[in-house]
């Protein structure tokens, strides 16, 4: 006898357990076997083997059938104990296979009160509503840092630079809009130009995304000659928007923030300025409530462009963008 077959025959497997449970509710080997589909010569000889492999006499064998030592009795507690247990985690497993529970970590560069990422979140949870979903606030390169060490499972991000050890999907794109004093003279226009906009001053915040939308203003009035003069505010994104209420300055936003009104402030798009969004994510991220996030922002993004906010784009456009 080869060692891997005495190795093998030293292992109680959970149809050892089953054919026992099974003989001892039944209490005959014959009738177990009906029940499980099985001849009572394939019963007894598991039974036997497990036998073997405890030590003790699980059952009284008679020509009636068969009942249970007292080993057998106390063993039976624990076979059921084992086989629930087994049962209990195969089903958590397929539960989570199947994105029906778990945790979703997604880090956030956009507003998600309008537009396609309020779309993909609203449909996602709406399906799978015991999927747990984190937001996370950052920018980018702290995104891209935390999805490396599949600390999130994926970030929404502008641009369609491409991440190292990192996949990316172009998924839709917002136009970019000017917030500006509800009674300021630009108010009148139904879009702005960087022309328009040259001599004005600009407010963004300390945290993100207000770094990339300072490059960004530098960027495009640099085209004109203009150096712009650009505030740094120690507020949230959100709360730049009450001071430009307040005559302090004009700030950016994408299109889907456009959807929050405030007293006193005005929106009006920059004209042919156009800022996309793409999901990174790690190609080593197996987590199955992901995957289904994946699938399901990759076919909403085909789909035809909706009115307002947030415009789907096709994978293979390449609209402007602020990095």
């Amino acid at each position: 006898m080869t060692e891997d077959v005495v190795r093998q025959r030293d292992v109680i497997e959970l149809r050892h357990l089953r054919y026992f449970v099974a003989a001892a509710e039944h209490g005959s080997f014959r009738k177990a076997g009906a029940a499980l589909g099985l001849s009572q010569s394939a019963i007894s000889r598991c039974i036997a083997d497990l036998e073997g492999h405890i030590g003790a006499s699980l059952f009284h064998r008679h020509t009636s059938g068969v009942t249970q030592t007292y080993a057998g009795q106390r063993f039976l507690i624990r076979a059921r104990e084992v086989i629930r247990s087994v049962s209990e985690g195969a089903h958590d497993v397929a539960v989570v296979g199947r994105s029906e529970e778990g945790t979703l970590r997604i880090g956030i560069y956009s507003s998600i009160a309008s537009g396609f990422l309020a779309e993909l979140l609203g449909t996602y949870g709406r399906r799978h509503r015991k999927v747990e979903i984190e937001m996370v606030d950052g920018n980018p390169v702290e995104h891209v840092s935390a999805i490396r060490q599949l600390n999130l499972d994926v970030a929404f991000v502008t641009g369609t630079r491409e991440w190292p050890d990192c996949e990316r999907q172009l998924l839709w794109s917002e136009r970019v809009f000017a917030v500006l004093p509800s009674d300021h003279r630009l108010t009148c226009s139904e879009g702005l130009t960087w022309r328009d906009l040259s001599e004005e001053t600009f407010m963004v915040s300390e945290t993100a995304p207000g770094q990339e939308i300072h490059d960004y203003l530098v960027r495009c009035l640099a085209g004109l000659g203009k150096h712009p003069e650009i505030q740094m505010q120690q507020v949230s994104r959100d709360n730049l928007v009450p001071l430009v209420a307040l005559g302090r300055g004009l700030t950016l936003v994408s299109e889907a923030m456009t959807v929050a009104q405030f007293p006193g402030v005005a929106y009006r798009p920059i004209l042919g300025e156009v800022l996309p969004f793409s999901a990174v994510w790690s190609a080593k991220n197996d987590n199955p409530a992901f995957r289904r996030l994946l699938s399901l922002a990759k076919a909403l993004a085909i789909k035809p462009a909706l009115q307002g906010a947030g415009r789907h784009v096709a994978p293979s456009q390449s609209p402007g963008q602020l990095q």
